[in-house]
Order: structure tokens, then sequence, then C-alpha cells
């Protein structure tokens, strides 16, 4: 079962490169806008993970730069499951100005939640 995880996965992440989506392009003032936004957004993810590559695809397309987080880390791991409550990815850390911190699972989840938050720009 390894094994064939392994080859989908290196598959998946074929396919994405030659299918890779072009991204939109904003001006610059509405892409720093955007970028002020996200660069309190970090990623957890795993490189082969389809629904990794979903989201990431979704950052693609929408000219998002955030940071990405390997989770297979040991100490990137531990702070998933001790601060985010599991180890489950794609996870999306979201930090505030007031230090709080949300986490944010599920592909589906994370663009909703990323798509509103730049829908208004």
């Amino acid at each position: 079962m390894k094994v064939i995880r392994w080859i989908l996965g290196r598959l998946i992440i074929l396919l994405d490169f030659m299918f890779s989506p072009k991204p939109i392009l904003r001006d610059k003032t509405s892409q720093d806008l955007v970028n002020t936004i996200t660069n309190r957004y970090k990623l957890y993810q795993y490189y082969a993970c389809p629904f990794c590559v979903k989201v990431r695809r979704f950052l693609r397309k929408e000219s998002i730069n955030i940071e990405f987080i390997d989770a297979k880390d040991e100490f990137h791991k531990k702070d998933l499951t001790q601060n985010g409550g599991m180890l489950k990815v794609p996870c999306l850390r979201v930090g505030s100005k007031k230090n709080q911190v949300k986490w944010i699972y599920e592909s589906n989840e994370i663009i909703n939640f990323i798509s509103k938050e730049i829908k208004s720009i």
C-alpha cells in the first residue's frame, strides 16, 4: 500500500507540474494588499498529498504567496499536533494581530476562507 501511495503521489505532482494554473495578474497596489493580508498565513502540508496540491493550485492561480511548512518535519509535526489539535493536512494557520491563532483544516474550508479574505480587494 505504501508503494502505491508513493507512486500515486508522484503522479499527482507530475500532473500538477504539467498542468499548472496560470496566476492572475493584479495591479501592484492590489497585490501588495493581498500579500499584507496573507503574510500571516502558513500552510502545513505534505508535498504529494492531493488535498494539499489542490490548495497550492488555488494559491498559485490566485497569486497568493504564503509560507509552506512540511508537516513531516518532527518540529512542525509537533507544533501542528499540540497547537492545531491534530495531525492532519492541509492545515492553514492564521495568525492575527492580537496573537490569536486560528487553525483551519480541510482543503475546501481553507480555499473558502482565503477566498472570502481576498474577495474584498
